[in-house]
């Protein structure tokens, strides 16, 4: 183990306010063509300890500073990330391989995360307990404070790098806690070079680290480790199932993906709705925990919609990621392509029609449309984390109801109708954690709570919503 200075295309962990390499070193490769775009290294079981170490100092640290120091960090943050985002652009896109400006997306929703943060810290507060209100409570008061768990284990997708570390480490430092972070092992590029973002903001020593390596061993290792408060994770449920068995009575915050749906009834606004589902069904190639996977269309503007919709999925260019006309570019590895392509052949073996995409070249698939597939094909009933998408034609609204909440999921689903009862009535019925009306389940403000039922996993990120799931409520009663 060594302490290094931060290099150009070699980016070590930080440890404490220390930089860190190890003997086994890894290359972070373009998913879109296979260029090498830098060398992290990874952590072994003493690194992982040392870290935990630093973070409970950082932990410290953290819980000494004031509700405003929390937040004045939070924004110097913000502001050198608005100060360097061409340079996150850029490396959000050489680590992902999406389209670089999907990627400067990206970092304009990192900022309102931030935003977003720093008003959770100044606003963290709790209540009066109306004790008298019970006839034992005479004479008493009570109020309730929260204060922080201590060292959070955040561990991040390769999909959203940067903004989905902040909606851990954003709310994490607004309840005074420290962080532990490990990203995806293929896209660990924008955490390493926010860790040095978070030191030129003046965060305490241990505040914040990064650790970069497998995922089975590091990241076990951090959530078996008592001194580890919570875990924050981001994921698939296999591992999201592991890690909340093994948290026993510690906290954890689970968002396991999705398979969402949107419902177009015959009413709806298809000038506007159809673009959306575009958008909404390829953005990052389908690589995103609420992309559009089924579309549920009402028998009578079915053929208008279909027609339309692959029209437009036509159109979308296909290309280099760093080209700003990119509009699809890879998934994340060519295995990954490799099972969207299987799983597209599969639906279609069982009766489903391809009506445009679906071509495989290395790691990019063209956006693929089908209909006509079962309920229970792999297309329709898991996560295609891919371009793809299903089409369903229904003629009651109840039926198409039912078909979403079939699945094992439920993060985000979406409504489109003018009939304010119809819409309603969808909205209180699809069991999912988030339903939009008269858009998309692709839509997200990153200061609304987030988080789904049943396996799209517990607890919910936006964070002022996340910063509740940080601390932990006390109360403080005292007698006149």
């Amino acid at each position: 183990m060594s302490t290094v200075s931060m290099e150009k295309h070699d980016y070590p962990m930080l440890i404490g306010a220390e930089w860190v390499t190890t003997p086994t070193v890894q290359e972070i490769k373009l998913p879109y063509d296979g260029t090498p775009v830098g060398q992290v290294y990874q952590a072994d079981a003493a690194t992982v300890g040392r870290a935990i170490q630093a973070a409970e100092v950082g932990a410290e640290a953290m819980a000494a500073l004031t509700q405003y120091e929390r937040a004045e960090l939070l924004e110097r943050m913000r502001r050198l990330l608005e100060r360097d985002a061409a340079e996150f652009a850029r490396l959000i896109t050489l680590e992902t391989g999406k389209p670089i400006r999907e990627a400067q997306g990206e970092v304009s929703r990192a900022v309102q995360t931030l935003i977003a943060s720093a008003d959770a810290a100044r606003n963290l507060r709790g209540e009066v307990v109306p004790m008298e209100a019970a006839p034992t409570g005479k004479g008493r008061w009570a109020m309730t404070v929260r204060e922080p768990l201590g060292v959070i284990g955040a561990i991040t997708p390769f999909n959203f790098p940067l903004n989905l570390g902040l909606h851990k480490i954003g709310p994490a430092f607004a309840g005074g806690n420290s962080v532990i972070h490990k990203p995806a092992g293929n896209t660990p590029l924008s955490a390493l070079r926010l860790a040095r973002l978070v030191r030129q903001a003046e965060a305490p020593a241990g505040a914040y680290n990064v650790l970069t390596g497998p995922g089975g061993q590091v990241g076990r290792q951090l959530v078996r480790d008592p001194r580890v408060a919570m875990v924050t994770f981001t994921g698939s449920v296999p591992v999201g199932e592991q890690i909340r068995a093994e948290m026993g009575l510690r906290r954890a915050t689970l968002e396991l993906g999705s398979n969402s749906s949107v419902i177009l009834e015959p009413d709806c606004d298809l000038d506007w709705i159809l673009p959306r589902c575009i958008t909404g069904s390829f953005s990052h190639s389908g690589q995103v925990c609420i992309s559009v996977q089924n579309i549920y269309v009402h028998e009578d503007v079915e053929k208008e919609f279909t027609e339309r919709f692959v029209e437009g999925t036509r159109k979308l260019k296909i290309g280099p990621p760093l080209e700003e006309s990119t509009e699809i570019s890879s998934v994340i590895s060519v295995a990954e392509a490799e099972r969207v392509e299987g799983w597209i052949g599969q639906a279609r073996a069982r009766g489903g029609r391809l009506l445009t995409g679906g071509n495989r070249r290395r790691a990019t698939i063209e956006p693929a449309v089908l209909a006509g597939v079962p309920p229970d094909a792999e297309l329709v009933c898991r996560e295609a984390f891919g371009p793809v998408v299903v089409l369903h034609r229904y003629s009651d609204l109840n039926d198409a109801i039912r078909g979403i909440n079939a699945s094992e999921y439920g993060l985000q689903a979406g409504i489109c109708s003018r009939d304010i009862e119809k819409a309603f009535r969808a909205a209180r019925q699809i069991k999912a954690g988030g339903v939009m009306v008269n858009d998309v389940p692709a839509y997200r403000v990153d200061l609304m709570p987030y988080g789904g039922v049943k396996k799209s996993g517990i607890g919910r990120e936006g964070p002022r919503y996340a910063v509740e799931e940080m601390t932990e409520l006390k109360l403080v009663c005292w007698r006149e």
